[in-house]
């Protein structure tokens, strides 16, 4: 099988995420009386969930299915259109934007179902059974989410995200007819790698942010050149794995790809958050301690699980390795629990970690 090839389009499309990505990861910023309240964290969640699950329907089909011919463009571009308007509806304020939201979501979810429901039709038995499978489940998600437009209460919200949980859940559900469709890894890798990369933006955004400070002293200085250092472990960990720990010949349905960078990328938009936060010391100390340290435990559990599969078996981490870093974590949080610390020191403890991190997978 040729090696696929990522497409100047899907680039372009993946520009729209930016946008996507940054306004989902500011809900984040809403601290109130030193915490983000668990609403907003539910909001974050119920935001970022549809734009990672539209971005994934599309790259999933193109990994497959995908050729960069006029039909298939004609699609990707309606797509980024679908993308554009549900973007500019993304909003704490849900049922302000609700319909502009249900319209782009869900005319992006269509425009994919509607691929693989046609797309079957020129291809092997086991490439059109799994086509039609995912055109049915996503056909299906569809409607229960279009029940939502007949509430106006907290149940449009219900129905619109069992809709959407029953699309993310009906492919694993399918699983044995997927795996005789194998996705391309080395495609499904780099484009999941290049997402990856919107959100370490996002990082890299906050940094910025902390050096347009009015006021430098040494305390600050201490704290861009912590985070900076320790965003540069986390691109140096991951992509080296991607690059070169991982076996890319590997035949599976993607699932641990998929559904483990959810995980990873809701981490990632956590840390950029925490990098903002903490340097205006907005936050509660212990909620802060938890937030902080429960972002990097959560990015090195998921990326531990992503990269374990996928990752030559000599290169595999042991259970010491995995030890090793809750333990380093654990001693950071009760050091920090018993001597309050600023900060820098916080960042600097961060920093160590990924560093260690690092080393250890690369």
């Amino acid at each position: 099988m040729m090696e696929k090839k990522v497409t100047w389009l899907e680039l372009f499309y993946d520009l729209l995420f930016v946008a996507a990505v940054s306004k989902a990861g500011h809900v984040l910023l809403h601290a109130e009386h030193g915490v983000i309240t668990f609403e907003y964290l539910m909001k974050f969640v119920l935001i970022f969930i549809p734009v990672w699950w539209a971005w994934v329907g599309q790259t999933l089909f193109i990994n497959r299915y995908g050729q960069d011919i006029l039909i298939h463009r004609i699609f990707l571009i309606l797509q980024l259109l679908s993308v554009m308007v549900m973007t500019a509806s993304l909003s704490t304020h849900f049922d302000q934007y609700y319909l502009s939201f249900f319209i782009g979501y869900i005319g992006s979810r269509a425009f994919t179902a509607i691929q693989y429901l046609t797309a079957h039709k020129s291809k092997g038995e086991h490439q059109q059974q799994a086509a039609r499978y995912l055109g049915i489940c996503f056909l299906i998600g569809i409607l229960i989410s279009s029940g939502s437009l007949f509430f106006d209460s907290w149940l449009r919200y219900v129905i619109l995200y069992a809709g959407i949980a029953v699309d993310i859940v009906l492919p694993l559900i399918g699983r044995k007819n997927l795996v005789k469709v194998p996705v391309q890894t080395h495609h499904l890798l780099e484009r999941f790698a290049l997402f990856t990369l919107i959100l370490l933006g996002e990082s890299v955004v906050s940094i910025i942010a902390v050096l347009q400070a009015d006021h430098w002293d040494m305390k600050s200085i201490l704290f861009a050149a912590f985070t900076s250092i320790f965003v540069i472990a986390i691109w140096w960990q991951y992509f080296d794995n991607v690059e070169k720990k991982v076996s890319k010949e590997i035949q599976t349905a993607g699932q641990a790809i998929i559904y483990g960078h959810l995980f990873i990328y809701i981490s990632m938009s956590m840390i950029a958050a925490s990098i903002q936060l903490l340097y205006q010391n907005q936050l509660n100390y212990v909620f802060m301690i938890g937030f902080v340290f429960g972002s990097a435990l959560l990015y090195f559990l998921s990326t531990s699980l992503v990269f374990h599969r996928y990752r030559h078996a000599h290169l595999r981490l042991r259970p010491r390795h995995l030890a090793v870093m809750v333990g380093l974590l654990v001693a950071f949080v009760l050091v920090d629990l018993v001597y309050r610390v600023p900060g820098y020191v916080i960042m600097g403890e961060d920093m160590l970690f990924f560093l260690v991190y690092a080393k250890l997978t690369t």
